[in-house]
């Protein structure tokens, strides 16, 4: 089979590369962008990156590359094989760029499993209802009169947060001493639960100082800031 190269991809031609031989990262700042984003920084690796907004997403350009129609998306130019490589959901780009590079993810095959894990955990719940809550908050559901929706993803939220509190309770980091993608994954997300929806701290943030404190850990290494 052919090796793709850049030029192949008609996502391409609409929003062009400065570095064609970088990878290039179609996104957003949303948290699933920001924990891409994050990870090439911290993966040292080059790239491009293309802002997409979430209106442009459905477009016919960005579906070339992801049929779903979601940021973030990238194309690795140097991809398996040698060829271009299009990838998207931010779960299995941050596994992706892990193996790549060799970091972020133990070898140790039992602890490898066990931060897949926690990047699954992020994926199926925090991500779906943290996101759902926001929508029931102050998106388009803030308007519905019954109170049901909010109150199911905001106790949902609550629990998921007291989960990542227990897990953190005697260790820096999910996986231990070393930060991997487990936290990528995760801690745009409990920022997001922080900045965005917090009012009054009625998630009981105060109530969560392991959490807290590992999201400030998170936020203060320098690939984060950038």
């Amino acid at each position: 089979m052919t090796q793709k190269t850049l030029g192949d991809f008609p996502i391409a031609q609409r929003w062009a590369p400065r570095t064609p031989g970088a990878i290039q990262l179609y996104s957003f700042p949303t948290p699933n962008g920001v924990k891409v984003s994050a990870m090439l920084e911290e993966c040292g690796l080059p790239y491009d990156a293309h802002t997409v907004k979430l209106s442009e997403a459905g477009s016919p350009e960005f579906r070339t590359l992801n049929i779903n129609g979601k940021i973030p998306a990238i194309i690795d130019p140097d991809g398996p094989g040698g060829g271009a490589f299009g990838l998207w959901e931010s779960g299995a780009i941050l596994i992706y760029l892990a193996e790549k590079t060799g970091r972020f993810l133990p070898d140790d095959l039992a602890q490898r499993y066990e931060t897949i894990q926690w990047v699954m955990f992020q994926m199926a719940g925090i991500g779906p209802m943290f996101g759902q809550y926001a929508f029931f908050l102050r998106g388009g559901g803030a308007e519905m009169t019954d109170p049901l929706p909010r109150e199911r993803y905001f106790n949902e939220t609550v629990r998921l947060l007291n989960v990542l509190e227990t897990r953190l309770a005697d260790r820096p980091n999910i996986m231990g001493e070393d930060f991997t993608i487990a936290d990528l994954a995760n801690f745009p997300w409990v920022r997001t639960a922080r900045d965005y929806f917090n009012e009054d701290d009625a998630l009981g943030l105060s109530k969560l100082p392991h959490v807290m404190g590992w999201l400030d850990r998170c936020l203060a290494r320098p690939t984060v800031q950038d």
